[in-house]
C-alpha cells in the first residue's frame, strides 16, 4: 500500500504533483478544473510534460476526482449533458496526464421515483462516453493508456447513487462489465453508510461481496479519511486521520490484506489547507501498526 493526498492545483496541473511531493505522499489526486465550475481547464502541453516528469520521478501513483457537480443521474437533459461532458473532459486530460483513474461520483436521483434502479441507463451513457473519450486521447495524445473510471461508494445521504456494493455493480453490469469501469472505496463513507471498518469481521464479508458482485480487479483506489460523523448517519463529514470517530480502529482497514498493493489517497482538511507531511505519516503509522500485528 502506498499513501497519496488529495492537493491544490493552483499554479499549473504540475504544481499538484509538486505539492504531493513536498508532503512526503507516494501518490497524488487532484481536480482538474475548479470544482466549483462548470468551465473547463486548459493545461499546457510544458505543465502537462512537468507533471508527467515528477509523477515518474516522484509518485507511485496519480489519480484524478472528477468535480463535484456532476450528476449523470439526473433527468434534467442539460444539466446531465454538462456532468457527461466535464467527465469525459476528465478522462481526455486524465490520458494525456498518464493518470491511473479518474474517480467521481455518479450523482443523486434525487427522490425521483424509480430510484438509482431508473437512473442506471443515464450514467452507464456518460460512463461509456467518458471512457470513448479517454480511449481517443490516450491513443492521439497520450501513450495509449486510458486511466480507469472509478464509480466510488457514496455516503448513503438522500437520493445519492453507490450507497452499496449492489448499486454499483448494477451500474458495471449495465455498462458490459467494461474492462477499465472500476470502484474507489471510501474508509469514511463505508463507515457513515452503515458498514463497521474497525471490525475485521465486517471487512471480510463486504469484501467478499465486492469481489463476488464487481471483482477483485476492478477495485483500483481507495481514500482514506476519518469521519467527524457517526456509524449509520450517512453524513459526509472527512476528519483528519486519527482524530475522528474511526479512529485508530482504521488501522483494521489499512492492514485488510485485500487493500495491500493499492493506492490510499487522504482527503482531509489538514489544517485547512489539505492534507499535511503529519497527515501522511500518521497514516503510514497506523498502516506499519496493523501489518505488524497481522
Amino acid at each position: 500500500m502506498f499513501f497519496g493526498a488529495h492537493v491544490s492545483a493552483t499554479g499549473g496541473i504540475h504544481s499538484a504533483a509538486e505539492r504531493a511531493v513536498a508532503i512526503g505522499a507516494d501518490g497524488v489526486q487532484m481536480f482538474l478544473q475548479s470544482p466549483r465550475m462548470w468551465r473547463a481547464t486548459k493545461h499546457s502541453d510544458e505543465n502537462i510534460a512537468r507533471f508527467r516528469e515528477l509523477r515518474e520521478a516522484h509518485l507511485q501513483g496519480a489519480v484524478a476526482h472528477a468535480i463535484y457537480l456532476i450528476n449523470v443521474a439526473t433527468d434534467d437533459p442539460d444539466m446531465w449533458e454538462k456532468g457527461a461532458a466535464a467527465l469525459e473532459h476528465s478522462m481526455r486530460i486524465g490520458a494525456r496526464l498518464g493518470l491511473d483513474a479518474v474517480i467521481f461520483h455518479p450523482g443523486s436521483h434525487k427522490g425521483a421515483e424509480g430510484g438509482a434502479a431508473a437512473c442506471t441507463d443515464r450514467i452507464v451513457k456518460a460512463c461509456l462516453r467518458a471512457l470513448e473519450g479517454g480511449q481517443a486521447a490516450a491513443d492521439s495524445e497520450g501513450d495509449g493508456r486510458m486511466p480507469w473510471l472509478l464509480l466510488e461508494n457514496s455516503a448513503g445521504q438522500g437520493g445519492t447513487i453507490g450507497r452499496d456494493t449492489s448499486e454499483l455493480a448494477a451500474l458495471i453490469d449495465a455498462a458490459d462489465r467494461h474492462p477499465q469501469l472500476g470502484v474507489c472505496i471510501d474508509s469514511c463513507h463505508w463507515w457513515v453508510s452503515g458498514v463497521d471498518v474497525t471490525d475485521r469481521a465486517v471487512l471480510d464479508h463486504q469484501l467478499a461481496e465486492l469481489d463476488s458482485a464487481i471483482g477483485p480487479d476492478r477495485l483500483r483506489a481507495i481514500h482514506l479519511n476519518d469521519s467527524k460523523a457517526a456509524l449509520g448517519s450517512n453524513l459526509d463529514r472527512h476528519h483528519n486521520i486519527g482524530e475522528g470517530l474511526i479512529g485508530e480502529g482504521l488501522a483494521t482497514f489499512l492492514g485488510h490484506p485485500r487493500f495491500q498493493g493499492l493506492g490510499a489517497y487522504l482527503e482531509v482538511a489538514g489544517s485547512g489547507d489539505g492534507p499535511r507531511a503529519e497527515d501522511v505519516t500518521a497514516a503510514r503509522e497506523l498502516h506499519a501498526r496493523a501489518m505488524a500485528s497481522a
